[in-house]
């Protein structure tokens, strides 16, 4: 008998297969989607009215009266503030690049979205240069320059940027990126080069195994992602014409191989605290004024930030107390010990010994700002969803007019509620310089810089709504927060809190190294029965209370993080001893190891979340609670 030939799946080759289609599918979709410029102004539009715009172009690139005259009109028609202009020879792997990170059709619309562009000309609206304090000078910009600022300055328009194509535009004389060069242009877009690098090295290895030991289905996928740049740009109707496409799709693989190879070994001769996005704009004289401060600090050691320890629960008194969880700083690596004890009684959770005022400045020093402030705002930006779904709690309620976000950082919850409450007047109040940078950027109306309590005198009665979002916990007297929200809100407003549930199960399983104990930042830890009793106490009526919608989907993500960190912190952090080639080797090694962990804790995460979600129970819980009428 003669056998059946084997016609086996190769599911893994398969995989690949779907994956790269989807991809080609998706950056040809996105790239008909971008507006395109017309070569010509129509006639009947008239004349474009082109004061009050600046069009920024990088070295080499020199755009004509025509492009400025026809994107002037075209920002004005679409109430643009902001608009990146791709020339029609844009390079084909910085297109793909571009397009994997963008989606036209959402991109003006995400308000927290990360500003992105292809790096050759932006014209902008001279009120919000003037806002973000841009000053166009000489001599001109370079791609990474121009990438930069397009992110920094969709910040400051953030529902008013966008991206359309120049026929007349050219790239100007270009040759391929070095590395370092490419590491510089990943970094000005918030992008990690270092992992960039090492997941496309590890793509470009499953694709060769596949192709290899897979036949047919591995071929297919190899061939697919060989000739993916001309299926996605060079079919009929494409708005680009790379000059490079014949080249780069005959060269894909060689060329990719080639550049990540050139990426990775810059990114290995660069300090490891610099490696992630905008990390190293400041320059060495910073780096050694901020260490000899760290020092001066650290001279008597880091017991003096810790005030003496008590003996009784400081929300209901008890002495009944045991220790949760003791822990070193797994946030940054700064030096120090801290303790969470529980309450018997009531199940308070709190840190005792706390810092002091001074220690609190100490730890919060370069995590939020500094060092550290580009990459919080990172995260923060892209929890869009979380912000829209606290801000739609308040729908079946109210429709405020006045909306006060105590502990706001930067604004990026009201920037990103503003999709849910476009007539609401958002103020911010928070202690950091943030606050400030919100209000420029036009993310609150008013911000306030300084302790609530303080505040609240003067702002009695001036709200409808009050929130605090994952500030309660961040506090040193929690009680007297709740106070002031009293005081703020007028009679008939809201309060909506939502904090870390100290109750959640993953409290147990990951021990130390469960996020939200995000020692030594937080506090106090509040169970929900304690917070709905001291609303109550307040005069507030408890109106609906969530849990598994509160989830944060970053229990195992974070448990890596905080992980990596105790294993490997950054060799270059100025409040530890000078860095050595060997430390540094030793962060890069853990930090690449830890990759296939991340991405195994990103899935577990998904399906803890999927569980939060479907059972009510998360490691957050918000609630949303009416102070009564007199």
């Amino acid at each position: 008998m003669t056998p059946l030939p084997n016609t086996r799946v190769r599911w893994t080759s398969a995989v690949v297969l779907a994956a790269l289609g989807a991809g080609t599918v998706r950056a040809g979709r996105r790239l008909r989607a971008i507006p395109v410029l017309p070569a010509v102004p129509a006639a009947a539009a008239g004349v474009p009215r082109a004061a009050g715009w600046r069009l920024l172009a990088a070295q080499g690139v020199e755009p004509d009266a025509v492009t400025f005259l026809a994107a002037c009109a075209h920002a004005d028609r679409e109430g643009l503030r902001v608009l990146d202009l791709l020339p029609a020879d844009l390079a084909t792997e910085r297109a793909l690049g571009l397009l994997r990170l963008v989606d036209p059709g959402s991109y003006r619309h995400d308000r927290l979205g990360e500003g992105r562009g292809a790096g050759f000309a932006v014209l902008v609206a001279e009120e919000v240069l003037e806002r973000a304090g841009f000053e166009p000078g000489e001599p001109r910009p370079g791609p990474e320059e121009l990438l930069a600022l397009t992110r920094r300055l969709k910040e400051y328009a953030a529902g008013a940027t966008g991206l359309a194509v120049a026929p007349a535009l050219s790239c100007g004389p270009r040759t391929e990126a070095t590395g370092p060069a490419r590491a510089a242009e990943l970094r000005a877009q918030g992008l990690p080069p270092g992992a960039l690098a090492a997941a496309q090295l590890s793509g470009l290895a499953l694709l060769a195994g596949v192709a290899l030991r897979q036949g047919r289905w591995g071929a297919a996928a190899a061939g697919l992602y060989w000739l993916q740049p001309y299926l996605a740009l060079g079919g009929p109707g494409s708005p680009l014409r790379p000059a490079d496409l014949a080249v780069a799709t005959a060269g894909r693989p060689l060329r990719s191989l080639g550049a990540a190879l050139r990426t990775a070994a810059a990114v290995a001769r660069t300090p490891a605290g610099r490696e992630g996005g905008g990390g190293g704009s400041e320059g060495a004289d910073d780096e050694a004024a901020r260490a000899e401060a760290y020092r001066e600090d650290l001279a008597a050691g880091p017991g003096r930030f810790l005030e003496p320890r008590r003996a009784d629960c400081p929300w209901c008194g008890s002495l009944r107390l045991t220790v949760r969880v003791r822990v070193p700083d797994l946030l940054q690596g700064k030096p120090g010990l801290f303790i969470l004890e529980r309450c018997g009684d009531c199940g308070h959770v709190f840190q005792n010994p706390r810092l002091s005022p001074q220690g609190l400045e100490f730890y919060y020093r370069d995590f939020y700002d500094g060092r550290g402030g580009e990459g919080a705002g990172t995260v923060f930006g892209r929890l869009g969803p979380a912000y829209r779904a606290r801000a739609r709690m308040l729908l079946p309620h109210t429709e405020p007019s006045s909306w006060l976000d105590v502990g706001t950082g930067h604004g990026h919850f009201c920037n990103a509620a503003r999709a849910v409450w476009p007539r609401t007047r958002f103020d911010g109040l928070d202690m950091g310089d943030g606050v400030r940078a919100a209000e420029r950027r036009g993310w609150v109306e008013t911000g306030y810089q300084g302790q609530f309590p303080e505040f609240a005198p003067k702002l009695a009665g001036q709200y409808e709504v009050v929130s605090m979002y994952h500030y309660l916990e961040h506090t040193r007297e929690p009680l007297a927060e709740l106070d002031a929200a009293a005081t703020v809100l007028a009679p008939g407003g809201f309060l909506t809190i939502e904090v870390p549930d100290p109750e959640s199960r993953m409290a147990r399983l990951l021990g130390p190294a469960w996020l939200p104990w995000f020692q030594p930042q937080h506090q106090h830890l509040v169970p929900a029965a304690n917070l709905r009793e001291a609303l109550a106490d307040r005069g507030f009526t408890v109106l609906a209370e969530e849990h598994g919608p509160a989830h944060q989907g970053n229990d195992f993500v974070g448990a890596v993080a905080l992980t990596v960190t105790r294993l490997a912190p950054d060799p270059d952090r100025p409040w530890g001893p000078p860095a050595t080639p060997r430390a540094r080797a030793l962060a890069h090694t853990v930090r690449a190891a830890s990759l296939p962990c991340f991405a195994g804790a990103a899935v577990l995460d998904a399906l803890r979340t999927a569980a939060a979600r479907a059972t009510d129970g998360g490691n957050a819980y918000r609630i949303l609670a009416r102070k009564e009428l007199l």
